[in-house]
């Protein structure tokens, strides 16, 4: 995932691990008993940032969709070994029609703060959650004069987290994990609000004037109007490379229904373990399905010559709730052809010379993200009678990061 690699030095440095095995990964939902629930409605607390004091990221990202634009928005929190905290917000838009066409900005943010355990506030930026109903955001940005950013996203149905806590740990000793991964989720959402797009005045020497001193011109203001966004709040307490060898992200979106699936894998280090979560809910926010068994298959790949990874040309998602008879058993599916590419993200090329050089000690550590954006077609079925069937947006990413 782009939020989880992008951002520097406590992201991609290190060394390879060692095969710990099996009994090093518990993947989240482990410590379910027999009749637990697999997925609980998210409390004020679940939102809060966890905020831990080791080498970790954490993050807010809305993706947010309407008529005729895409897009995210997001604030990315770093803390380096417990001693050094930065902050970034990243911003992308493209029209759906030409995605390759987007519009992207990563400002580093000043004198930035958590407030309330749920609102980040920074120079130029505020993300505040409605603390009365604990459903709606609002987003305000005007830290990057290219991109100004005002959205409300108001969640519709319920917020989700897996397992008791939504969290993934790393280490032999449960109660003293050496790592862990963290995902809460809204996964369906109104958003409506305004985006105002600058561009610099020609003939300023940009390499010389303070970023005060620059002047602008108004190029657009885009409305986004009874779009939908999908939320997720998520947290990496460890090096990505050790973490996650390879991640798979959808958000499906349309008229009805909302798809939402979050999968990686860990390297051998940690038994090549799959950790993956979906929900699917229908227009009203009610959930179809919600589960820890699905499956993303790559399909018709193809040798991507810039990155020498295998890139999928279609794609396939499949949710099954295993707990349910066979006749009335939902499976929930999601496919179609990775047409548009959106971007080639070469996560290297955003980070210092220094790291690379640390990183390059790593054998296999290549992080590439594959941002998608296409139709594809959803089918709900229930036992062997087919209930959905249907054409919406897809979101979707494709990340490698290491070679399993």
């Amino acid at each position: 995932m782009w939020k989880l690699v992008q951002s520097g030095l406590s992201v991609v440095a290190g060394t390879a691990e060692p095969e710990y095995g099996a009994e090093a990964i518990h993947p989240v939902g482990f410590n379910l008993e027999e009749g637990d629930p697999k997925y609980s409605d998210l409390t004020i607390e679940d939102m809060k940032y966890v905020s831990p004091n080791h080498t970790n990221v954490e993050t807010q990202t809305f993706y947010f969709e309407d008529d005729s634009y895409a897009g995210f928005a997001q604030v990315i929190h770093s803390n380096v070994i417990g001693l050094h905290t930065t902050a970034q917000f990243t911003f992308k838009l493209f029209p759906k029609a030409n995605p390759k066409d987007f519009v992207w900005t990563s400002t580093k943010l000043e004198n930035f703060s958590i407030e309330d355990g749920t609102d980040f506030k920074a120079d130029g930026l505020t993300i505040v959650l409605n603390k009365d109903t604990a459903d709606e955001y609002q987003l305000d940005s005007s830290v990057n004069k290219l991109t100004e950013v005002h959205l409300t996203m108001k969640r519709i149905g319920q917020g989700i987290k897996f397992g008791k806590d939504g969290q993934t740990l790393y280490g032999t000793d449960i109660d003293n994990p050496w790592g862990n991964m963290r995902h809460v989720f809204w996964p369906r959402c109104h958003v409506n609000g305004e985006i105002i797009l600058r561009e610099l005045k020609p003939g300023q020497d940009v390499d010389y004037l303070e970023p005060s001193e620059l002047e602008y011109l108004d190029k657009e203001k885009i409305e986004i109007k009874d779009g939908l966004t999908m939320y997720v709040m998520a947290l990496q307490g460890m090096k990505p490379h050790h973490a996650a060898a390879t991640w798979d992200f959808l958000n499906y979106q349309s008229k009805d229904y909302s798809v939402v699936i979050m999968e990686f894998t860990t390297p051998p280090s940690y038994n090549t373990t799959k950790v993956s979560v979906c929900m699917t809910v229908d227009k009203d926010g009610k959930v179809i399905l919600a589960t820890m068994n699905n499956k993303t298959e790559h399909l018709d790949c193809e040798k991507d010559e810039t990155s020498g990874w295998e890139v999928p040309k279609r794609i396939q998602y499949t949710m099954t709730d295993d707990d349910a008879e066979e006749e009335e058993r939902v499976q929930v599916q999601v496919r179609g052809d990775l047409k548009c590419l959106c971007e080639r993200v070469d996560v290297m090329a955003e980070i210092p010379q220094f790291v690379k050089n640390i990183v390059s000690g790593v054998a296999g550590t290549k992080p590439y993200i594959f941002q998608f954006s296409n139709e594809m077609e959803l089918t709900i079925k229930r036992g062997d009678k087919v209930e959905v069937d249907e054409k919406g947006y897809a979101y979707s990413e494709t990340t490698f990061i290491t070679a399993i």
